[in-house]
Protein backbone atom coordinates (compact mmCIF):
# COMPACT_ATOMS: atom_id res chain seq x y z
CA UNK A 1 0.00 0.00 0.00
CA UNK A 2 1.24 3.26 -1.18
CA UNK A 3 1.63 6.47 1.39
CA UNK A 4 -1.55 7.72 -0.22
CA UNK A 5 -3.36 5.55 0.10
CA UNK A 6 -2.03 4.44 4.13
CA UNK A 7 -3.25 8.10 4.72
CA UNK A 8 -6.26 8.12 3.49
CA UNK A 9 -7.11 4.44 5.21
CA UNK A 10 -5.52 6.43 8.38
CA UNK A 11 -8.01 9.11 8.04
CA UNK A 12 -10.61 7.04 7.36
CA UNK A 13 -10.40 5.06 10.73
CA UNK A 14 -10.14 8.88 12.39
CA UNK A 15 -13.15 9.75 11.39
CA UNK A 16 -15.10 6.52 12.47
CA UNK A 17 -12.98 6.14 15.69
CA UNK A 18 -11.49 9.39 16.67
CA UNK A 19 -8.12 8.02 17.23
CA UNK A 20 -5.44 5.40 16.17
CA UNK A 21 -2.78 3.76 17.69
CA UNK A 22 0.93 3.41 16.00
CA UNK A 23 0.99 -0.34 16.62
CA UNK A 24 -2.28 -1.19 15.73
CA UNK A 25 -1.88 0.63 12.03
CA UNK A 26 1.48 -0.72 11.67
CA UNK A 27 0.15 -4.36 12.12
CA UNK A 28 -3.42 -3.98 10.13
CA UNK A 29 -1.30 -1.83 7.08
CA UNK A 30 1.47 -4.33 7.24
CA UNK A 31 4.30 -1.71 7.26
CA UNK A 32 6.79 -0.83 10.47
CA UNK A 33 5.90 2.06 12.81
CA UNK A 34 8.34 4.21 11.81
CA UNK A 35 6.30 4.25 8.68
CA UNK A 36 3.09 5.19 10.45
CA UNK A 37 5.18 8.09 12.14
CA UNK A 38 5.77 9.37 9.05
CA UNK A 39 2.58 9.28 7.78
CA UNK A 40 1.13 10.27 11.27
CA UNK A 41 3.82 13.33 11.11
CA UNK A 42 2.57 13.92 7.44
CA UNK A 43 -1.01 14.29 8.56
CA UNK A 44 -0.07 16.63 11.43
CA UNK A 45 1.83 19.08 9.84
CA UNK A 46 -1.32 19.36 7.09
CA UNK A 47 -3.14 19.85 10.35
CA UNK A 48 -5.33 16.63 9.71
CA UNK A 49 -4.72 15.04 13.31
CA UNK A 50 -3.03 15.76 16.16
CA UNK A 51 -0.32 13.29 17.63
CA UNK A 52 -0.39 11.86 21.14
CA UNK A 53 1.21 9.22 22.79
CA UNK A 54 1.22 5.80 20.55
CA UNK A 55 -0.78 7.28 18.23
CA UNK A 56 -3.11 10.30 16.62
CA UNK A 57 -6.22 11.45 17.56
CA UNK A 58 -8.37 14.04 14.77
CA UNK A 59 -7.34 17.60 14.37
CA UNK A 60 -10.24 20.22 16.23
CA UNK A 61 -12.57 21.37 13.62
CA UNK A 62 -14.79 24.41 15.16
CA UNK A 63 -17.26 23.95 12.21
CA UNK A 64 -18.16 20.89 12.80
CA UNK A 65 -17.90 20.85 16.52
CA UNK A 66 -20.25 23.42 16.90
CA UNK A 67 -23.08 21.73 14.89
CA UNK A 68 -22.98 18.66 16.92
CA UNK A 69 -22.48 19.51 20.54
CA UNK A 70 -25.46 21.11 22.58
CA UNK A 71 -24.29 23.81 24.55
CA UNK A 72 -24.18 23.02 28.02
CA UNK A 73 -26.90 25.62 29.09
CA UNK A 74 -29.15 23.41 26.99
CA UNK A 75 -28.50 20.31 28.47
CA UNK A 76 -28.50 21.16 32.29
CA UNK A 77 -32.32 22.14 32.05
CA UNK A 78 -33.46 18.80 29.74
CA UNK A 79 -34.54 15.96 32.06
CA UNK A 80 -33.52 17.68 35.68
CA UNK A 81 -35.11 14.88 38.04
CA UNK A 82 -34.06 12.36 36.06
CA UNK A 83 -31.30 12.94 35.97
CA UNK A 84 -30.53 13.52 39.63
CA UNK A 85 -31.96 10.32 40.80
CA UNK A 86 -29.62 8.50 38.37
CA UNK A 87 -26.92 10.53 39.97
CA UNK A 88 -27.75 9.69 43.14
CA UNK A 89 -27.95 6.02 42.24
CA UNK A 90 -24.30 6.46 40.36
CA UNK A 91 -22.72 8.45 43.60
CA UNK A 92 -24.25 5.09 45.52
CA UNK A 93 -21.92 2.99 44.65
CA UNK A 94 -18.72 4.94 45.68
CA UNK A 95 -17.37 4.12 48.89
CA UNK A 96 -15.52 7.07 51.29
CA UNK A 97 -11.74 6.41 50.07
CA UNK A 98 -12.57 5.31 46.67
CA UNK A 99 -10.95 6.94 43.16
CA UNK A 100 -13.09 8.01 40.28
CA UNK A 101 -13.17 9.76 36.89
CA UNK A 102 -15.91 11.74 35.78
CA UNK A 103 -16.64 12.54 31.80
CA UNK A 104 -17.73 15.42 31.10
CA UNK A 105 -21.65 16.04 30.88
CA UNK A 106 -24.62 17.11 32.89
CA UNK A 107 -25.67 13.94 34.29
CA UNK A 108 -21.91 13.07 35.54
CA UNK A 109 -22.52 16.76 36.93
CA UNK A 110 -25.89 14.57 38.84
CA UNK A 111 -23.07 12.18 39.56
CA UNK A 112 -20.47 14.89 40.99
CA UNK A 113 -23.62 16.81 43.09
CA UNK A 114 -24.35 13.25 44.47
CA UNK A 115 -21.23 12.57 45.81
CA UNK A 116 -21.39 15.45 48.56
CA UNK A 117 -19.97 14.09 52.05
CA UNK A 118 -17.99 11.63 50.96
CA UNK A 119 -14.25 11.44 52.65
CA UNK A 120 -11.15 10.70 51.33
CA UNK A 121 -12.06 10.99 47.05
CA UNK A 122 -10.07 10.97 44.76
CA UNK A 123 -11.80 12.72 41.54
CA UNK A 124 -10.12 13.21 38.13
CA UNK A 125 -12.11 15.13 35.35
CA UNK A 126 -12.30 16.73 31.70
CA UNK A 127 -15.04 18.96 32.78
CA UNK A 128 -14.63 22.44 33.89
CA UNK A 129 -17.93 22.79 35.53
CA UNK A 130 -17.87 19.80 37.69
CA UNK A 131 -13.99 20.51 38.42
CA UNK A 132 -15.22 23.91 40.14
CA UNK A 133 -17.88 22.49 41.41
CA UNK A 134 -15.53 20.04 43.54
CA UNK A 135 -13.43 22.18 44.19
CA UNK A 136 -15.95 24.76 45.96
CA UNK A 137 -17.16 21.94 48.11
CA UNK A 138 -14.34 20.88 49.10
CA UNK A 139 -13.17 17.63 50.94
CA UNK A 140 -11.77 15.49 47.36
CA UNK A 141 -8.63 15.07 46.26
CA UNK A 142 -9.12 16.85 42.47
CA UNK A 143 -7.51 16.17 39.48
CA UNK A 144 -8.04 17.99 36.23
CA UNK A 145 -6.76 16.68 33.44
CA UNK A 146 -5.77 20.14 31.12
CA UNK A 147 -6.46 20.09 27.35
CA UNK A 148 -8.13 22.19 24.76
CA UNK A 149 -11.77 23.61 25.90
CA UNK A 150 -14.85 22.91 23.82
CA UNK A 151 -16.42 25.86 23.58
CA UNK A 152 -19.74 26.12 25.07
CA UNK A 153 -19.70 22.43 27.07
CA UNK A 154 -16.81 22.85 29.38
CA UNK A 155 -15.19 19.85 28.15
CA UNK A 156 -11.28 19.41 27.76
CA UNK A 157 -10.54 17.58 24.99
CA UNK A 158 -6.96 16.63 22.83
CA UNK A 159 -3.54 14.78 22.92
CA UNK A 160 -3.20 16.31 26.66
CA UNK A 161 -6.37 14.95 28.12
CA UNK A 162 -6.12 11.72 26.69
CA UNK A 163 -2.20 11.48 27.91
CA UNK A 164 -2.98 12.51 31.76
CA UNK A 165 -6.02 9.87 31.64
CA UNK A 166 -3.87 7.16 30.34
CA UNK A 167 -1.41 7.15 33.32
CA UNK A 168 -4.09 6.78 35.93
CA UNK A 169 -5.41 3.79 38.12
CA UNK A 170 -9.36 4.64 39.15
CA UNK A 171 -11.52 2.21 41.09
CA UNK A 172 -14.48 3.50 38.76
CA UNK A 173 -15.38 5.40 35.84
CA UNK A 174 -18.44 7.22 35.38
CA UNK A 175 -19.49 7.87 31.56
CA UNK A 176 -21.94 9.78 30.05
CA UNK A 177 -23.40 9.11 26.55
CA UNK A 178 -24.98 10.66 23.57
CA UNK A 179 -26.76 7.63 22.37
CA UNK A 180 -26.96 4.08 23.55
CA UNK A 181 -28.06 1.27 21.49
CA UNK A 182 -27.63 -2.56 22.02
CA UNK A 183 -26.02 -3.32 18.46
CA UNK A 184 -23.86 -0.04 18.17
CA UNK A 185 -23.48 0.81 21.61
CA UNK A 186 -22.46 4.04 23.30
CA UNK A 187 -21.53 6.62 20.47
CA UNK A 188 -21.07 10.13 20.74
CA UNK A 189 -21.64 13.19 18.63
CA UNK A 190 -18.43 14.11 17.86
CA UNK A 191 -14.88 12.18 17.02
CA UNK A 192 -12.60 14.55 19.49
CA UNK A 193 -14.28 13.00 22.87
CA UNK A 194 -14.32 9.26 21.75
CA UNK A 195 -10.12 8.96 22.53
CA UNK A 196 -11.02 10.80 26.26
CA UNK A 197 -13.90 7.88 26.74
CA UNK A 198 -11.86 4.90 26.25
CA UNK A 199 -9.29 6.12 28.00
CA UNK A 200 -10.50 6.85 31.33
CA UNK A 201 -12.35 3.34 30.51
CA UNK A 202 -9.07 1.75 30.38
CA UNK A 203 -7.79 3.64 33.36
CA UNK A 204 -10.88 2.38 35.83
CA UNK A 205 -11.44 -1.29 37.49
CA UNK A 206 -14.98 -0.84 36.89
CA UNK A 207 -17.27 1.48 34.73
CA UNK A 208 -20.74 2.88 34.64
CA UNK A 209 -22.38 4.03 32.54
CA UNK A 210 -24.97 7.20 33.40
CA UNK A 211 -27.63 8.18 30.56
CA UNK A 212 -31.20 8.63 30.86
CA UNK A 213 -33.74 7.05 28.90
CA UNK A 214 -34.02 9.53 25.73
CA UNK A 215 -30.72 8.49 24.98
CA UNK A 216 -31.72 4.79 24.19
CA UNK A 217 -32.14 3.01 20.91
CA UNK A 218 -30.67 6.05 19.08
CA UNK A 219 -26.73 5.84 16.92
CA UNK A 220 -24.55 8.92 17.23
CA UNK A 221 -21.58 9.28 14.66
CA UNK A 222 -18.92 8.20 16.63
CA UNK A 223 -18.51 4.92 18.65
CA UNK A 224 -17.40 4.48 21.79
CA UNK A 225 -17.72 1.02 23.55
CA UNK A 226 -19.79 -1.98 23.61
CA UNK A 227 -22.42 -1.59 26.39
CA UNK A 228 -20.79 -5.07 27.87
CA UNK A 229 -18.18 -2.74 28.99
CA UNK A 230 -20.13 -1.51 31.59
CA UNK A 231 -21.05 -3.03 35.17
CA UNK A 232 -23.94 -1.03 35.28
CA UNK A 233 -26.09 1.10 33.01
CA UNK A 234 -28.36 3.71 35.15
CA UNK A 235 -30.70 4.85 33.14
CA UNK A 236 -34.40 6.53 34.53
CA UNK A 237 -37.52 4.25 34.78
CA UNK A 238 -38.84 5.28 31.42
CA UNK A 239 -36.96 3.42 29.38
CA UNK A 240 -39.78 0.88 28.36
CA UNK A 241 -40.12 -2.59 29.78
CA UNK A 242 -39.15 -4.25 26.60
CA UNK A 243 -36.05 -2.21 25.35
CA UNK A 244 -34.77 -2.85 28.98
CA UNK A 245 -35.02 -6.30 29.24
CA UNK A 246 -32.74 -6.48 26.36
CA UNK A 247 -29.68 -4.82 28.34
CA UNK A 248 -29.75 -7.61 30.67
CA UNK A 249 -28.97 -7.57 34.62
CA UNK A 250 -26.25 -4.60 34.09
CA UNK A 251 -29.03 -2.53 33.30
CA UNK A 252 -30.91 -0.48 36.58
CA UNK A 253 -33.58 1.73 35.99
CA UNK A 254 -34.08 4.33 38.83
CA UNK A 255 -37.37 5.67 39.75
CA UNK A 256 -37.91 9.18 39.64
CA UNK A 257 -40.52 11.75 41.62
CA UNK A 258 -43.35 12.81 39.13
Amino acid sequence: MIAQQRRREIRRRLATTGFVGTRDLASDLRVNVSTIRRDLDGLARAGLVLRTHGGAVLAPNPAIDKLVDLPYAIKENERVAEKQAIGAFAAGLVSDGDSLVLDSGSTTFAVAQALAGRRGLTVATNDLRIAHHLAAEGGVRLVVTGGQLLERVFTLVGPVTVDNLVGLHVDWAFLGADAVDLDAGVTNRNTMEVPIKQAMLGSAARAVLVADSSKFGRRAMAPVCGVDTFSHVVTDGWLDRADARLYGHRLVQVPVDG
